[in-house]
């Protein structure tokens, strides 16, 4: 009978995982307003590489790639080894205050971050007064800094995330590695690119890997903060899936192929990520 303890989760991964996926790939191969569907085969495909707005998505969230996860791990790096210091007080209340925004409201975050950053909000009066802007920031009526927006709220959200893997990663190192460089003359910045970096490689591959998936699917803060504008300045590709499945005219069937094009992206990025990893390695 121990057969049945595989036999059955295998029919539940089989049945929520594999069959949706499988389902999805088969409705991408139609089209048609709601659910009045005709089978067009590789045609949402084609119009995918003519689709502007779904240009500009796959535009807008590469720009958050590779912008946000270079600095969220750099960041989740330094805090992880500062927090880590045994002579460092109050650590726990350090890690938690940084850990803190992974376990917050998404809506609730959003509409903070949109007071913040408003025309007239307190990120736009403190940058005056200490005389770093003459004119209020266009946060949420620029394009560029309405991007920049998206990736400071990603940043502020995730980094304490990821710094909880450096962490538990660093506590597993052997303490007399370091104590073997600083004898031999090893300054601290020395330590973190000699030793630090490369003990921790593995969890940094991973961290990156995890981050760029999470990326590719963003959907909450630009639905929430820009509400992807001004025009498609913010718009991520999940949100253009949302739109095309429930703000535009239903079609489903290329909304099935956008989320598939995901798939790709997500596919060919964590090869290369796997593959610089082994060849630092």
């Amino acid at each position: 009978m121990s057969w049945m303890f595989v036999i059955i989760p295998t029919f539940f991964i089989v049945l929520f995982y594999f069959y949706p996926m499988i389902q999805a790939f088969w409705l991408s191969l139609h089209s048609g307003a709601g659910v009045n569907l005709d089978f067009v085969g590789g045609a949402n495909y084609q119009r995918l590489f003519n689709d502007q707005a779904f240009i500009a998505a796959v535009r807008n969230t590469f720009f958050y790639l590779i912008f946000q996860i270079p600095l969220m791990i750099i960041l989740a790096l330094i805090f992880s080894v500062v927090l880590n210091q045994k002579t460092l007080k109050f650590k726990g209340i350090f890690r938690t205050i940084v850990f803190l925004p992974a376990i917050t409201s998404l809506v609730a975050y959003s509409l903070v971050f949109r007071y913040l950053f408003a025309n007239n909000g307190i990120i736009n009066q403190f940058l005056m007064f200490i005389n770093i802007i003459d004119s209020p920031i266009m946060w949420l009526g620029d394009p560029f800094w309405a991007r920049v927006l998206i990736v400071i709220a990603i940043t502020w959200r995730w980094t304490g995330y990821n710094m909880i893997f450096y962490l538990s990663a660093l506590q597993n190192i052997d303490p007399g590695i370091y104590e073997a460089a600083r004898i031999d003359g090893a300054n601290a910045i020395q330590q973190f690119f000699k030793i630090t970096i490369p003990m921790l490689r593995p969890v940094i591959l991973f961290t990156s890997i995890t981050s760029t998936i999470g990326t590719l699917q963003l959907f909450d803060e630009p639905m929430n903060i820009t509400g992807g504008g001004p025009g498609n300045a913010t718009m991520s590709i999940s949100q253009y899936i949302y739109n095309l499945s429930f703000e535009y005219t239903p079609n489903f069937g290329y909304a099935a192929a956008v989320s598939y094009s995901i798939v790709v992206f997500v596919v060919i990025l964590s090869i290369i990520q796997f593959r610089v990893g082994r060849e630092r390695k």
